[in-house]
């Protein structure tokens, strides 16, 4: 129960759909000042001002998992609806149309194709660790963040390719430039895992729970 001078807390869901790691961004959004709970149901998930998807693995799995828990509609509808949602990396990469990863596709609400890091002499895939996110300006969600960079972590070994220029919110350098992180009105995700990312991670978690007042 809220009370007097007591900041409210917005209520998050982190949908639980069998993989990823939920309970780490779960304690993250609590940090952030969040009210978050895991869903394991849509109709659980519907309580919530805000949805975070998180995912980590092969792509054909998380797909399985989404439609085996009947999720599918419920993040179109959600999404489609401009409702505040983040996705964290394989999160982002399910939104798509397609991965070349066992050739599955993804949810196809935004355009394009998920390729795995080109191999070359020198390039450690999977790209992991700290890298920087370039931001473009405009954002709500990178109030208190430079634009022209700060670290996040990553682990991944696929990347978004082939998809609209209008969804770029921002970008890393990993064997050039690759999309890190995608944003259409009120719906964002990140290729890089904010819980995992420190003081930036937490700040972005809570600019995200602004939305649930705008």
């Amino acid at each position: 129960m809220e009370t007097a001078g007591t900041p409210r807390r917005p209520r998050v869901a982190v949908i639980d759909y069998g993989m990823g790691n939920l309970r780490s961004v779960s304690r993250a959004m609590v940090a952030a000042g969040a009210d978050a709970f895991l869903a394991a149901s849509p109709k659980e998930a519907e309580k919530a001002e805000l949805v975070v998807f998180p995912g980590q693995g092969a792509m054909a799995d998380c797909m399985d998992c989404i439609r085996r828990t009947d999720f599918e509609s419920f993040l179109k509808q959600w999404i489609a609806a401009d409702r505040p949602f983040l996705g964290v990396c394989m999160g982002l990469q399910v939104l798509f149309e397609r991965s070349e990863e066992a050739d599955r596709p993804g949810l196809g609400i935004f355009p394009g194709v998920v390729q795995r890091f080109p191999s070359q002499p020198g390039l450690r895939i999977p790209h992991m660790g700290w890298n920087e996110a370039i931001f473009k300006p405009g954002s709500p969600l990178t109030e208190g963040l430079k634009a022209e960079g700060e670290p996040f972590y990553f682990v991944h070994s696929y990347r978004v390719v082939q998809t609209d220029p209008s969804l770029v919110w921002c970008e890393t350098d990993y064997a050039g430039r690759f999309v890190s992180g995608v944003r259409k009105g009120r719906v964002f995700a990140t290729q890089f895992h904010p819980e995992k990312s420190q003081v930036k991670g937490l700040q972005l978690y809570r600019n995200f729970l602004t939305l649930a007042v705008r």
